[in-house]
């Protein structure tokens, strides 16, 4: 009573020993586990050589392949088991490897262009001369600009609008640049008058 052809006990032979490979990764047995993988994809490459030389080469073909898809599928696998978080720690996220730039802090901020952006030029910003690069549109000195992103060494700007201007002359620390409604005085006409 066979349960099994030779080509199916090759296949089944093959399977463990991608297994044990999987397994070997996991668990660190010193190599045990290996041994048996060794051991089960050589007898699966005999079987199926008994079989006739096309199937044994043909398995030879799939096992040169399989091995290396197993060992590839655990080590991408290994990093988020509990054991690969202990010996790895958590990786770190997108913002904790990029690098620290005191320029990131100007997103949003409201400055001047104080020279012609084709697309790159000068802008101020609290007093700070920086050198930035327009969204493709021209901007002329004098005009408000509103920085979008900094990104490697770019600070990239755009036309400011008009309630993003008067937004960064509310917010700014020059008291004469506020209106003097904020200050909570009435109309400095001449009541009598």
């Amino acid at each position: 009573m066979n349960l099994l052809d030779p080509i199916g006990w090759a296949i089944v032979l093959l399977v463990v020993g991608c297994g044990f490979l999987i397994l070997e990764v996991f668990i660190p047995s010193g190599g045990l586990l290996s041994f048996f993988a060794f051991v089960a994809l050589v007898a699966s490459m005999i079987v199926a050589f008994n079989r006739n030389l096309t199937t044994g080469l043909s398995f030879m073909a799939i096992a040169l392949l399989a091995v290396p898809l197993a060992v590839g599928v655990a080590f991408m696998l290994w990093p988020k088991t509990p054991m690969g978080k202990a010996i790895l720690g958590e990786l770190p996220s997108e913002e904790e490897t990029r690098p620290d730039d005191p320029r990131r802090s100007l997103v949003g901020r409201v400055g001047v262009a104080q020279s012609l952006m084709l697309p790159s030029g000068a802008i101020l910003i609290d007093g700070k001369l920086i050198d930035a690069v327009s969204q493709g549109i021209a901007i002329d000195p004098g005009q408000p600009v509103v920085v979008v992103e900094v990104k490697a060494n770019r600070v990239m700007v755009r036309p400011a609008g008009a309630a993003e201007t008067q937004a960064a002359a509310f917010e700014s620390d020059d008291v004469l640049s506020r209106p003097i409604e904020e200050f909570g005085f009435d109309s400095l006409e001449d009541p009598l008058a």
